[in-house]
């Protein structure tokens, strides 16, 4: 397990829950717009030290927070990610877990051993622009549906989230979503920031006019659906 990042408090990643965030590096998909490029292209990894290091800050903070947020990259790609959350888990803590949903049947372990309370997975575009957005493969794909499926059982809390990027979404990709998710418990539309390092320049945010739009256009099909970064 390799934690690149750590971000000692935050409010906003675990819903409703006081938490700090650790990010591990790689991924399996190349998302132009994504916002931690140096974790998915660069890469780099400071050593199995770090995680004792995080364990002993995490030990302070017992009655301060609630739970940590694993995000990336993609940490399923993670060898030991089990261990690591048990080992978050023993502690006290709970875990919400963040990815790409292209590993079901990792998540569905993880999830069957009660290891995770909380599931954010990103849907990149309407299926049929998902190579575009992610550049992944047809089989993917069929992974990210199985992790949709998984979800919308009700096995554990979760959420639905898409990045909204102007150059590569429009009206008909989120009635292609919401068809897709019908049924979900809730969706988030959140609004690209440029974090100055996303592998693909050129990049920019849609209109908060836009961003409403879609919203509606996805409204019926999802019980709850909420902007993120609109203001």
């Amino acid at each position: 397990m390799e934690i690149e990042g750590l971000q000692k408090l935050t409010l906003l990643d675990f819903p409703g829950r006081v938490a700090c965030t650790i990010f591990t590096p790689g991924c399996n998909f190349r998302c132009p717009f994504c916002q931690n490029a140096s974790l998915v292209v660069d890469a780099p990894v400071k050593g199995a030290e770090d995680v004792e290091e995080f364990f002993s800050f995490l030990s302070k903070r017992k009655g301060i927070l609630d739970g940590v947020a694993i995000t990336g990259g993609e940490p399923l790609l993670q060898k030991g990610i089990d261990e690591f959350i048990s080992r978050v888990r023993d502690m006290g803590f709970q875990v919400k877990l963040d990815t790409n949903g292209s590993f079901p049947d990792i998540l569905r372990s993880l999830i069957d051993r009660k290891l995770v309370d909380y599931v954010a997975v990103d849907i990149k575009n309407s299926r049929r622009k998902y190579p575009l957005t992610s550049a992944c493969s047809d089989q993917m794909l069929k992974r990210v549906e199985e992790t949709v499926e998984l979800l919308k059982s009700g096995i554990v809390d979760y959420e639905f989230r898409t990045t909204v990027v102007a150059q590569f979404h429009e009206d008909g990709d989120f009635e292609e979503i919401g068809e897709w998710i019908r049924g979900a418990e809730r969706y988030f539309l959140q609004k690209f920031e440029d974090s100055g390092e996303i592998i693909q320049d050129g990049l920019s945010a849609p209109s908060k006019e836009d961003m409403e739009r879609f919203a509606e256009i996805v409204r019926p099909y999802v019980k709850e659906v909420s902007l993120r970064g609109v203001y």
